[in-house]
């Protein structure tokens, strides 16, 4: 989810460095084109010859639509055909796209108050169709985000807004209810075309089945989705109509594929130009094989979550000397050393990344099994029967612990587990695809629903703001909000205050000393472990030039990459 130059403006202080790592699972190897199948011609734009870039995806997006994914696989996508008002480059530093110029108190778009944006919107922007982009579709977008009648992945951040207006055709005013701190890393991320999606909406009542929202074919990017092919590819091609520059590639295709091992096969054969998401341990593997390799800070880190709930949790997660003493059982740096290579650490702080935050650093807890017993002894949990498991009240230390398939997850599921029966905890492992491990509350996915008393995955604030709204107590999902995104069934009162309060704070130190607060109580209260720090890693084939990532807006140069001969 990385450090960042913070800059004294209240605009460059919103894009200050985290965000959350969501994702389905894995399918089964497609069959895409090989290196020779997409070298055949001689690619040289223009003179017959294409050119295709092959990415390697070991998930499937779930959705490319706007407001119906988080997921950081569909994200990649949306710089291909769907841009946001502004974007992020290598630095992760904002810059205008869809706006002349990113709204400021300096420039006049952001008020005195912290309340209203106004952003002027660029006159030649264009949908792919030759329609023109507009503040209507800016309007239309925030309607259908906070719609009842739209099943949206969430209304975050988009009801925080009191109202949207269109004064003319290239002016976007929004009013929010009361100053909202991380507008410039949450809001427009990608915009809903009105001319395509409003004559829908006032035949059937919602937008959900909507073709477009299925397959999103008409965009404002510099690619256009042509295929996308479920369990085996997805393909993008040149937008002719595209309002910038001409894109240089002719297309990008996507495989998915099962597993990192096959990712790596794919790369090493060379029968593709860039792989995503790679694992720590393939790194010396890859570089040998010749492929560089990129590491881009985007604020996530590796996290094992406490369910401390005693509604869907184990009751001993209640106890905080209990979650200490896992804390203190687990050796995470050997984990980092043996597991990653060393390539990497434990964080100790959610924005481990954003030192900005991070106020007075954290100091991780170190592995002291010997303490973890006299704490999970003086909490009341003792083997009582010599079975090895500790118990208390007739109540076994029996913990699951559950997260995806991912090689690297199961590996440290294995180590956890034998450092745990050190000192008296069983631990029993889950591991299941990751499309079923990130289902919805109603779908009954397992992390949404809360099966497991430890969860694991990749998590952090929305980067590049160090906002986690998602932690309120109002997020925890239920039948009657199926689409709340607190899966850590986490509820205390001190943390929901801080939060909802940082999110009002436009005052740089003030929005500073109250995320610290925040740092801190996680910190003591043991409500997270981190394992490693997790920024996104690209292997990509030299062939493949005038490459750059964002930890925010992945791809924003895609329109300028190119191929060698």
């Amino acid at each position: 989810m990385n450090a960042k130059r913070f800059v004294l403006t209240f605009v460059t202080a919103m894009v200050i460095f985290g965000f959350i790592l969501t994702a389905c699972g894995p399918k089964p190897v497609p069959e895409g084109p090989t290196v020779e199948e997409t070298q055949a011609a001689p690619v040289q734009p223009g003179d017959g010859g294409r050119k295709v870039a092959t990415l390697i995806y070991t998930q499937e997006f779930d959705n490319l639509a706007p407001l119906y994914t988080d997921m950081w696989f569909a994200w990649t996508t949306w710089q291909m055909f769907l841009h946001w008002a502004w974007e992020f480059d290598e630095k992760n530093e904002p810059f205008p796209r869809l706006v002349t110029e990113i709204p400021s108190q300096e420039n006049g778009g952001l008020s005195a108050d912290g309340r209203t944006l106004t952003m002027k919107l660029r006159d030649d922007i264009k949908w792919s169709d030759g329609t023109p982009v507009t503040a209507d579709d800016f309007v239309f977008t925030w309607e259908m985000a906070v719609s009842p009648n739209n099943t949206v992945t969430s209304t975050y951040p988009y009801d925080k807004i009191e109202s949207v207006t269109a004064p003319d055709p290239q002016t976007v005013v929004v009013t929010f209810a009361e100053p909202f701190a991380p507008w410039l890393a949450t809001l427009w991320h990608g915009i809903l075309p009105a001319h395509i999606l409003r004559p829908v909406y006032e035949a059937e009542g919602t937008i959900d089945n909507a073709e477009w929202i299925k397959t999103p074919k008409v965009g404002c990017g510099p690619y256009l989705l042509d295929t996308w092919e479920s369990g085996s590819y997805a393909r993008f091609v040149r937008n002719e109509n595209y309002w910038g520059s001409r894109p240089i590639l002719d297309e990008i295709f996507i495989r998915f594929v099962p597993d990192d091992a096959s990712q790596v096969a794919a790369l090493q054969a060379g029968d593709a130009d860039l792989g995503t998401f790679i694992a720590y341990s393939d790194i010396p593997t890859l570089q040998q094989a010749g492929l560089n390799i990129v590491t881009e800070p985007s604020g996530y880190n590796e996290w094992m979550f406490f369910l401390v709930n005693d509604q869907v949790g184990h009751p001993a997660l209640t106890d905080v000397n209990v979650r200490k003493a896992i804390a203190l059982s687990i050796d995470r740096e050997a984990i980092n050393r043996d597991l990653l290579l060393g390539l990497t650490k434990p964080p100790a702080s959610f924005w481990d990344a954003m030192p900005f935050y991070n106020d007075p650093p954290l100091q991780n807890y170190p592995y002291d099994p010997e303490e973890a017993k006299r704490l999970l002894d003086a909490a009341g949990w003792v083997d009582s029967d010599g079975d090895g498991v500790r118990d208390k009240d007739g109540i076994p230390l029996e913990l699951d612990y559950g997260t995806t398939i991912r090689e690297i997850r199961q590996d440290v599921q294995a180590v956890v587990q034998q450092q745990l029966a050190q000192v008296g905890i069983k631990v029993n492992l889950y591991s299941v695809e990751a499309d079923v491990y990130f289902a919805s509350y109603g779908e009954e996915g397992p992390a949404a629903t809360g099966q497991y008393d430890i969860q694991q995955w990749s998590d952090g604030p929305l980067f590049p703001d160090a906002d986690l709204y998602y932690w309120l107590c109002s997020e925890i999902p239920s039948d009657e909000y199926p689409a709340g995104s607190n899966w850590f069934y986490l509820c205390d009162e001190e943390l929901d205050s801080l939060i909802q309060l940082q999110a009002t704070q436009v005052n740089i130190k003030e929005r500073q000393q109250t995320i610290s607060k925040i740092n801190q109580l996680f910190y003591d209260k043991v409500y997270i472990l981190g394992l490693w720090q997790d920024p996104d890693i690209y292997a990509v084939n030299p062939r493949l030039k005038n490459v750059k990532f964002s930890g925010v807006t992945m791809f924003f140069n895609i329109g300028e990459w190119d191929l060698a001969q």
